[in-house]
């Protein structure tokens, strides 16, 4: 049974990165409603066309500073099932703490734009987000925890990449087929990441991502 398409509004200045953007969400079933390339147009078209989800780069004109994730914020704010994923050439790390604030969290995607080389990995994350899941890149999550008193130095290197899948929405049969390990195994080291981070264990992938990332916006160092 094909999914269900989805509306989306793309947000992006590079024009070839736009229309390649737009052209590969096609291609994977997505309806894009409107393509545009400044903060005002996307604020705009989300108004016009009521999508089910936004992708948006963060830095937009006239500024290329966080045009982008202001208006997917302002967004959220005013309709906060919206659905947005954030894509951002580098880690920008207050961008997104106020972009995973936004309605708990849920429904948000931060990927680093070199993740679209991943086209099929890339459309499934939409997804998911679409339906409410929380998606992180790993390279988000490590420089979030730097920010609290190194709580790395607590993980072992096995955990470390345990906690990068947690973080991309991965179920434990996943971890454990992407990390050549065994389920048993992944269930140990998620039951060692959440007690070092001081969380209450939870079997639900969302739920436990969503406490990872209240953890990494606790506070900075």
């Amino acid at each position: 049974m094909e999914p269900h398409p989805l509306t989306v509004v793309l947000a992006e200045d590079g024009v070839l990165l736009r229309e390649g953007l737009a052209g590969l969400l096609r291609r994977f079933g997505f309806t894009v409603a409107a393509a545009v390339g400044d903060a005002d147009a996307l604020e705009a078209a989300a108004a016009e066309h009521v999508p089910d989800l936004v992708v948006t780069d963060i830095r937009m004109p006239p500024g290329f500073t966080d045009e982008g994730l202001r208006a997917a914020v302002r967004l959220r704010r005013d309709r906060p099932g919206l659905a947005v994923v954030a894509l951002s050439q580098y880690v920008e790390q207050s961008y997104a703490a106020d972009l995973l604030d936004s309605h708990d969290g849920r429904g948000v995607g931060y990927l680093l734009k070199e993740r679209v080389a991943d086209v099929e990995e890339f459309a499934r994350t939409l997804r998911q987000v679409a339906g409410g899941g929380t998606v992180v890149d790993p390279e988000v999550v490590r420089q979030l925890l730097r920010r609290r008193r190194d709580p790395l130095a607590r993980l072992s290197e096995r955990e470390r990449q345990v906690l990068g899948e947690i973080a991309e929405g991965h179920s434990n049969t996943a971890i454990a087929r992407r990390l050549y390990v065994s389920e048993a195994a992944v269930g140990k080291h998620i039951g060692n990441i959440l007690a070092k981070l001081d969380l209450p264990p939870d079997d639900d992938v969302n739920r436990r991502v969503l406490a990872v990332l209240a953890y990494l916006r606790g506070g900075a160092s």
